[in-house]
């Protein structure tokens, strides 16, 4: 996986397009075959909750909502801009390696 949980990326597409936030979650959709991201702060939606007892009030809360990961970009650490990820072999261990600036990302 290019993309981790922690990761700092910008939105490539979308109605919140150029901004910038923090990977909260990695989401793996097994028959879709595809990945999300859900980012903190950014694709807001409402959801509304039922009242469970007699006498309670509903709830409309407001949660990220998940974005294809390939609509996100990591942001490379060194230079503070979007950058390809690729992966390299260091003896037994994969590392993610920024493409803009060739240095690793862990």
């Amino acid at each position: 996986m290019k993309i981790k949980t922690g990761d700092n990326v910008k939105i490539l597409a979308g109605k919140e397009r150029g901004k910038t936030g923090k990977v909260i979650q990695v989401i793996e959709h097994i028959k879709k075959q595809r990945t999300f991201v859900v980012v903190e702060g950014l694709n807001t939606i409402k959801k509304h909750i039922r009242t469970r007892k007699a006498g309670e009030k509903g709830q409309v809360i407001e949660l990220s909502g998940p974005i294809d990961a390939s609509n996100v970009m990591l942001i490379d650490p060194k230079s503070n801009k979007p950058t390809r990820v690729g992966l390299k072999k260091d003896g037994d261990k994969k590392l993610r390696v920024a493409k803009r600036t060739g240095e690793s990302i862990e």
